[in-house]
């Protein structure tokens, strides 16, 4: 017999170009019997805001742009995931016995921003849906231990979540993978009908036929992970992957290099260490980690640390990403001082150029210029005051800093005040459903100012100070 509550715990999706939050899901069971159950589980966020800036205009993120929520989240708009999972059993189950477990997630998202009960799908830029897991995983495959899964899974460890980052090995994506105690193998296949993009094109002219058409091509990213737990509980991971992309040039038009680009490729290895504080109260860590990516698998901008998501331009020459990189280094620490009091943490560099000569605008696929040079930093603390189990005093403090080619630096400070009610009565950062009562103040530098390097500034203009309102309520299943 199967127990009656089954658990299937999983990380949500990031979407970086809407800025969306993720969470662990916690699905609890709706119905079960011997061999078979189903749960549901669901994460959110919804409210109203508004900025003392433009009377009647709801609240932007006041965060520097390119940077998606690192600097803090809590302006963050509507948001809903709703999942559903299957869990199954053979008919003659064991201790050790395969289990199956089938997952569908779907995310809902307004592209304008606006309230979701002032959006619905079929308004020009309404409510957006999307399926980010979709995927079959089989545990226990022939011996103990050994799982595989295919499909699209929302694929990585720990984030940031103070700032809505995941970092070090975000791998969401549809493939496949293989996992055997404290080791992860996985392949991806990446692809996209954006014909606009700057990255390497997805994208090729198909002659072979006598008639061109645009043809899709997939980037393959082979993953391999490995955990060392130490005696005293403490984690070493190492993280090494391989991208390809393949070579058109049998099927497609050689004379055109810019839609019919040449196979490329790149490579990632990174570590993390975390360690586990044994004089504090449980659930203290702090994680460092460290990121090197080459040739195409430089990516990780915009909020996404994502090493597929290629930064910078392309070397027109020869249309290839050789001698591109990427740096990624974090470190992120929870300390429970008491049932009275945490503070939370985190430090983010990133540091990435493309394969063109220079830093500064450069040309690449489709005659389009980016900037072949970034890099970033940004530092946040929290405090959470549990002043009774219900009502929590939440304060949090960001500086970010990032600068585009050879520009001057863009600047900000923020300080939020949030008055929260933790429905649950529990003395955790991680206690859900909240109300929160918001109040953000942003500072930025005249660069910043000058530029409006902010959803904030493109909407009231130059200000040296910006401000947000939101009574905001946020939950997930735990």
């Amino acid at each position: 017999m199967i127990r009656k509550r089954l658990t299937l715990l999983c990380a949500l999706c990031y979407f970086s170009f809407a800025g969306l939050a993720q969470e662990n899901i916690l699905y609890q069971d709706i119905y079960s019997r011997d061999w078979f159950a189903v749960g549901v589980g669901s994460y959110g966020r919804i409210g109203v805001s508004g900025t003392t800036d433009a009377a009647g205009i709801d609240g932007r993120r006041l965060n520097l742009n390119n940077m998606g929520s690192i600097g803090g989240r809590m302006e963050e708009q509507d948001y809903l995931e709703a999942g559903v999972a299957f869990h199954m059993t053979p008919t003659d189950p064991g201790p050790d016995s395969l289990q199956v477990n089938v997952q569908l997630r779907t995310s809902i998202f307004s592209r304008s921003g606006s309230l979701f009960g002032n959006s619905n799908t079929t308004g020009e830029n309404g409510l957006a849906i999307a399926l980010p897991e979709m995927y079959v995983e089989a545990k226990n495959v022939i011996t103990k231990d050994l799982n595989l899964w295919v499909g699209s899974r929302l694929y990585r460890g720990p984030d940031i979540h103070m700032a809505d980052y995941w970092v070090f090995n975000d791998h969401s994506g549809q493939g496949f993978g293989i996992e055997y105690k404290n080791t992860r193998a996985a392949a991806l296949f990446i692809a996209s009908t954006d014909t606009t993009a700057t990255v390497p094109p997805y994208f090729f002219i198909n002659i072979k036929s006598g008639t061109p058409s645009l043809e899709i091509r997939n980037r393959q990213v082979y993953i391999l992970e490995h955990d060392i737990r130490t005696p005293k509980g403490n984690l070493f991971s190492f993280l090494a992957e391989y991208h390809h992309i393949g070579d058109p040039t049998a099927v497609s038009d050689t004379t055109n290099a810019v839609l019919s680009a040449p196979g490329d490729s790149g490579f990632v290895f990174g570590a993390r260490y975390q360690n586990n504080f044994k004089g504090m109260q449980e659930g203290s860590f702090n994680q460092l980690g460290v990121r090197y990516g080459r040739g195409i698998a430089n990516g990780g901008d915009g909020g996404s640390s994502r090493t597929w998501e290629t930064f910078g331009a392309v070397n027109t020459e020869t249309f290839k990403f050789k001698n591109a990189y990427s740096w990624h280094i974090i470190d992120h620490f929870l300390l429970n001082f008491s049932n009275n009091f945490s503070l939370n943490g985190y430090a983010v560099y990133n540091r990435s150029k493309g394969a063109a000569d220079g830093r500064g605008l450069s040309e690449t696929y489709l005659g389009r210029e980016v900037f072949n040079f970034k890099q970033d930093f940004t530092v946040g603390f929290k405090g959470v005051r549990y002043i009774t189990d219900l009502f929590h005093l939440q304060a949090e403090a960001h500086y970010s800093q990032r600068q585009d080619g050879d520009q001057p630096w863009y600047r900000m400070g923020k300080l939020s005040i949030i008055p929260t009610l933790a429905l649950r009565k529990e003395r955790s950062v991680w206690s859900r459903p909240q109300l929160r009562f918001i109040y953000s103040m942003g500072i930025y530098n005249d660069f910043a100012q000058e530029n409006l390097y902010s959803p904030f500034l493109e909407l009231v203009g130059p200000r040296k100070v910006g401000h947000y309102f939101g009574i905001r309520a946020e939950w997930w299943t735990w």
